[in-house]
C-alpha cells in the first residue's frame, strides 16, 4: 500500500519514530447464522415474551446482515442459562478466538509470539480473572514478563480506542512489540426471559469475532497516528449494558442514527483539529458499521455519496455487528484493497463517545 500523504505533515514530531502497523488477523466462530434462519428461532422463542415481536420482525430484513456467526448453536438460544453457564462459554469461546485472531495477526507481521512485548486486551461481552490474555498466554507461547492491558467497557469503540492506546503504548517504548486484540461474543448476551425493545434489536444486529493487530515502531507497514475520543454531554443512556441476573441487557437507544446526523460531523472536526489535521486530508473514512441505519446516517453526516462505505457495508453483511472487532474487519478489507490516502478510523461506543484514529502509508 502506497500513500502519498508524508509523515512530516501528518502531526509526528521530528525525531520520534512512527508506530507502524506490521500485521492484522480476523477470527469467526464456528456457528454460522443466515439472518433469516435467526428471525424464525427468535420468533419462536421470544413472540410470546414480548407482544410487538411480529411488528419489529421486518427489521430483520432491513440490517443489512445476511449472515453471522456465534459462539455457540441456534439450538443453544432456547436455554441460554445464568451468568455462570454464559461466562463459562464465554471464557472457552473468547480464549479460542483470540489465540486465532493472534496466530493470523502474527503470521502477518512475520513475528514469534514470543517477539512480542506487551498485549492489550479489548473485550466487553463476558467477564473473567484471570483476564483474557492470561488465559491465552500459554497456549500462544508468549513470555512470562509480557506486560498485559486488559480493558473492559469501551464497546463498540473499543477496536479504535484499545488500538490508540496499544499505539501510545509502541511510541512510548520504541523498538518493542504490541499486541492489541479485539474480541467479543455479543451473542451470549440473548436475554430470553424478559426482553425489551433493545435485546430484540441487538438480536438482529448482533455476532461474535475477534481480530489483533502487531504493532511496533521498527519494520514495515502502514502508520498509525494518534487516537482521540469526544464524549458527548448527557448521553450515558445511549448505549451500553444494564445487568440483569440473566445476562446483559442491551442499551440501544433508537435515536442513535438520527443523532449521527446532526452531532457526529462536529465531534469529527473537533478531534481532526486536535490532532493538527484537516478533514480535507482525509481520503476515506473507516467507521464501525453498527447498523444499516447507522452507516446511512454516518455517510450523512460526513457529506459522503450513497455506497461511499461500501466495506463497512460488506462487512455488516457477512458478519453482523460484532461490537469491538468489527471496524477492524472494515480496516483490513480497506488496506488488502490498497485504497489510496490518508484514513481515519472512528467507532462509537458507550459513553456516548466517538474515537478515531488516523492512519498514513509507508514512508
Amino acid at each position: 500500500m502506497n500513500l502519498p500523504l508524508s509523515l512530516a505533515t501528518a502531526g509526528f514530531p521530528l525525531g520520534e519514530p512512527p508506530v507502524r502497523l506490521r500485521g492484522i488477523g480476523t477470527a469467526v466462530p464456528p456457528y454460522r447464522f443466515a439472518q433469516a434462519d435467526v428471525a424464525e428461532v427468535a420468533g419462536g422463542l421470544l413472540r410470546d415474551r414480548f407482544p410487538d415481536f411480529d411488528r419489529l420482525a421486518a427489521s430483520f430484513r432491513n440490517t443489512g446482515i445476511e449472515t453471522r456467526y456465534s459462539v455457540a448453536p441456534l439450538e443453544w438460544f432456547a436455554r441460554p442459562g445464568g451468568w455462570r453457564d454464559r461466562m463459562a462459554l464465554f471464557q472457552q469461546a473468547a480464549t479460542a478466538l483470540l489465540c486465532e485472531a493472534v496466530q493470523r495477526a502474527l503470521v502477518a507481521a512475520e513475528l514469534d509470539a514470543s517477539e512480542i512485548d506487551t498485549v492489550v486486551t479489548v473485550s466487553t461481552t463476558g467477564i473473567v480473572t484471570p483476564t483474557l490474555d492470561a488465559l491465552a498466554l500459554d497456549r500462544l507461547g508468549l513470555r512470562r514478563d509480557v506486560q498485559r492491558v486488559p480493558l473492559f467497557g469501551l464497546g463498540c469503540a473499543g477496536g479504535v480506542s484499545g488500538l490508540s492506546v496499544a499505539q501510545r503504548l509502541a511510541a512510548s517504548r520504541p523498538g518493542s512489540n504490541v499486541l492489541f486484540v479485539a474480541v467479543e461474543t455479543c451473542t451470549l448476551a440473548f436475554r430470553r426471559e424478559r426482553p425489551r425493545k433493545a435485546d430484540v434489536i441487538a438480536t438482529m444486529l448482533f455476532g461474535d469475532g475477534a481480530a489483533a493487530v502487531c504493532l511496533s515502531t521498527s519494520g514495515t507497514g502502514v502508520v498509525l497516528g494518534s487516537g482521540t475520543e469526544f464524549t458527548w454531554p448527557e448521553t450515558l443512556r445511549i448505549m451500553g449494558w444494564d445487568i440483569h441476573d440473566d445476562g446483559f441487557g442491551v442499551v440501544f437507544d433508537r435515536s442513535i442514527p438520527a443523532f449521527l446526523c446532526t452531532h457526529f460531523a462536529p465531534a469529527v472536526e473537533a478531534g481532526l483539529d486536535g490532532l493538527g489535521l484537516a478533514r480535507s486530508g482525509i481520503a476515506r473514512f473507516v467507521c464501525h458499521p453498527g447498523g444499516a441505519k447507522v452507516v446511512q446516517a454516518l455517510e450523512y453526516a460526513l457529506e459522503l455519496p450513497d455506497g461511499t462505505l461500501d466495506h463497512e457495508r460488506e462487512v455488516l453483511r457477512h458478519y453482523g455487528n460484532m461490537s469491538s472487532p468489527t471496524v477492524l474487519f472494515v480496516l483490513k478489507q480497506v488496506l488488502d484493497a490498497s485504497r489510496q490516502g490518508a484514513l481515519l478510523l472512528t467507532a462509537l461506543g458507550p459513553g456516548f463517545t466517538a474515537a478515531m484514529l488516523p492512519v498514513y502509508g509507508n514512508a
